[in-house]
């Protein structure tokens, strides 16, 4: 497996992806590049929507698929916004303006909180065809705080206001390695990696 398409336009996860995997000779190409639109993504848990999307850009490309679904799960608002992280604000923008209003809602809900506890999920599965009856699927947490203050200009999403307690920095204030060594998706990405040398996919 050299090629593959990643069910994803988001150029934040893209760049993610490509960094992590390029050390193994495989190329990651986003789904608008092959024609492929976006999945729906109707269902209540992070894994199901990410096989979906796996699967409907595998069967649309004819390629090896790789998706995920991530998101904010915050302690004081029951685990929201969860699977619903991309269009918390409603799904009426894009790109930094979505994220911004995201952002807004996100810090707006805390303002009376005192438990600012939250973390980072993300699963990603992978797919060697549409109907691949074996998907490896990855999973990976990451622990943090919501401030009320952005810092750092790096990442996306919601990495401005995620303060790690431990390194005194949010995710936007992290090196692109740094954070890739230590995020959600990294954790899940390294044992993706993991899974794929064990099952030999690299030489299929």
């Amino acid at each position: 497996m050299r090629r593959l398409v990643l069910a994803s336009n988001n150029p934040g996860k893209l760049r993610e992806f490509r960094q992590m995997l390029a050390p193994l000779g495989i190329e990651v190409e986003p789904q608008s590049e092959l024609g492929v639109p976006e999945a729906d993504e109707p269902h209540g848990t992070f894994v199901e929507n990410a096989l979906a999307k796996a699967r409907h850009a595998s069967s649309r490309s004819g390629l090896p698929a790789l998706a995920d679904d991530s998101g904010i799960c915050v302690e004081a608002l029951g685990g929201a916004p969860g699977v619903q992280s991309a269009r918390y604000a409603g799904a009426n923008g894009a790109g930094a303006d979505q994220d911004a209003r995201n952002n807004r809602k996100l810090v707006d809900a805390l303002k009376d909180k005192s438990d600012r506890r939250a973390h980072y999920y993300c699963v990603i599965v992978l797919v060697r065809h549409a109907a691949d009856p074996e998907p490896l699927i990855a999973e990976g947490r990451w622990r943090g705080e919501v401030i009320a203050i952005p810092r750092g200009d790096g990442g996306f999403g919601y990495d401005p206001y995620f303060l790690l307690p431990g390194l005194g920095r949010t995710a936007a204030e992290l090196m692109p390695d740094e954070k890739n060594a230590v995020s959600h998706r990294g954790q899940a990405m390294q044992r993706l990696v993991e899974m794929l040398r064990y099952a030999q996919y690299l030489d299929s």
